[in-house]
């Protein structure tokens, strides 16, 4: 019996499957078990198509074919490759030991040619800890997969040249990562900050998300710039760090949302769905499951416009993603995770015409429809959101004057210097701060801690929005640059929960 080490895709993570081909001597037939999809059930006729073109012979016996463990539902064409390989060394074409210590992932084209695989950087991870030394994988995937840098990842072009670095005749390719960024000046081509004239508090509040990491509502009648503020949010954030770096592209490269030459991203992902999309589409689903927009935007910016014309159940089910991090998906014959890490920027008119509270239009809508407008968003999820703040009007004077204010170079920098103070206290962000370890870490002073008391006395505020202001606060005193949070820090977090 040969074993041939590969990998399946669950969700956005990667997990080893042992493909494992005997021969008997009875009728010719393919048995293929161990619980698989349709797409690797049709696998067969692939690889007989394959082999005759790389000039061998399938075998005229009963071949069986098993994945391992047989629980795990296996699904795409990954497995091509492997049961390719396991069949030509169970036929003593391919040395059974040369198959000792490596991978392989790739689906098969008719002729032979190795096609690229969604998720092969996963899969190779999944490898490394089967503790494979050498993952062979299709050329067009090769560079992604080349991420994991604790193996040996080689670079096929068809089945014919597998076999001939498996026999030890030509050795194939060693793949190379491409330079992360590939894309030169991602934070630069990124539209600046101080194109948007006026709205200095709301610009205020978009430093203040950028260098906490926190959530923000931007509330307020059409045209008054909500979207724009919103799409500079990218260009204020840091470049992300190796871990983060390797995350987002597990998950994109999982999504198949990658082009199969394109780099590493360094600068955080940026999702916007539409208001019409699916819970499925926003948190992930389908079968096989795939990772849904806000696993799209892990460790970047998920911007929800018009956040309440999108379906209560969506918002209500990003309640406990908002909390955790993660989505779960349970199914009777599978789970899995989606990591879901964050930072939620929505926008919201006040009112269904969008004027009410300016003072130059009228609103057109009754206490009614405004009631139900209001009811879309509950109070549960507004108070998951540390920042809310009003956008209003920008008189023509203003729009009509050259660009002014902070760009977002500089407000990059500012936000950088107080992410470098919350790092050095041991979180990757205020918003992130444990509740076991808030006090010690906000560290407020007497006056500011008396503040936030009245307030959520007279403001009947929860537990979690106080919770929350500390948070924010914090961030206020990290750009700053103050040891201790002040009292004017915490006054400024609490305007910044009056939006909505």
């Amino acid at each position: 019996m040969i074993r041939v080490l590969s990998a399946a895709l669950v969700g956005v993570t990667g997990v080893p499957v042992e493909v494992e081909v005997r021969l008997s001597s009875q009728l010719p037939a393919v048995d293929v078990v161990g619980l698989p999809e349709a797409a690797v059930r049709e696998s067969v006729s692939r690889i007989r198509g394959a082999i005759a073109a790389a000039g061998f012979a399938f075998p005229d016996r009963r071949v069986t074919i098993n994945l391992a463990p047989a629980e795990l539902r296996k699904s795409g064409a990954g497995l091509d490759l492997p049961i390719a390989i396991g069949v030509l060394a169970a036929s003593g074409i391919v040395p059974p030991e040369r198959l000792e210590g490596r991978g392989l992932l790739g689906e098969l084209a008719l002729d032979g040619r190795l096609r690229a695989t969604r998720g092969s950087l996963a899969a190779v991870l999944a490898m490394v800890e089967a503790r494979a030394g050498e993952a062979i994988v299709a050329r067009g995937c090769a560079a992604r997969a080349a991420h994991a840098r604790a193996i040996d990842v080689r670079a096929a072009d068809d089945l014919r040249a597998v076999i001939a670095h498996l026999r030890g005749d030509v050795p194939l390719d060693v793949a190379h990562e491409r330079a992360s960024g590939a894309t030169p000046g991602a934070h630069e081509t990124s539209p600046c900050l101080s194109d948007i004239r006026g709205q200095q508090h709301a610009k205020r509040a978009l430093e203040v998300a950028a260098a906490g990491g926190h959530g923000l509502l931007l509330a307020g009648p059409p045209g008054t710039g909500k979207t724009l503020l919103a799409r500079r949010l990218p260009g204020l954030l840091p470049a992300l760090r190796d871990r983060e770096r390797l995350e987002t592209f597990c998950v994109l490269d999982a999504a198949g949302s990658l082009a199969p030459d394109e780099p590493i991203p360094d600068a955080p992902p940026f999702r916007a769905p539409h208001h019409s999309a699916s819970a499925a589409g926003l948190l992930g689903g389908g079968s096989p499951i795939r990772p849904g927009e806000v696993s799209l935007a892990h460790n970047g910016v998920l911007f929800l416009d018009e956040l309440p014309e999108f379906d209560r159940r969506c918002l209500e089910s990003l309640r406990e993603v908002l909390e955790q991090g993660v989505v779960r998906i349970a199914r009777a014959s599978q789970r899995c995770e989606l990591p879901a890490r964050f930072q939620l920027v929505a926008a919201a008119n006040p009112c269904p015409c969008g004027y009410y509270g300016t003072p130059d239009r009228d609103c057109r809508c009754d206490d009614a429809s405004l009631a139900r407008y209001r009811r879309r968003l509950s109070g549960p999820l507004v108070d998951r959101i540390d920042l809310a703040v009003p956008v209003g009007e920008v008189p023509w004077s203003q729009l009509s004057a050259p660009p002014a204010g902070p760009t977002s170079r500089e407000v990059r920098a500012r936000v950088a210097e107080a992410r470098a103070r919350q790092h050095a206290r041991g979180v990757a962000s205020n918003a992130a701060i444990p509740d076991a370890c808030l006090d010690a870490l906000v560290d407020a002073e007497p006056d500011a801690l008396d503040l936030l008391g009245r307030a959520v006395e007279r403001l009947s505020l929860s537990a979690r929005s106080a919770r929350r202001v500390m948070r924010v606060a914090r961030t206020l005193a990290d750009l700053g640059d103050c040891v201790r949070t002040p009292r004017a820090a915490m006054a400024e977090a609490l305007q910044m929960r009056a939006g909505w």
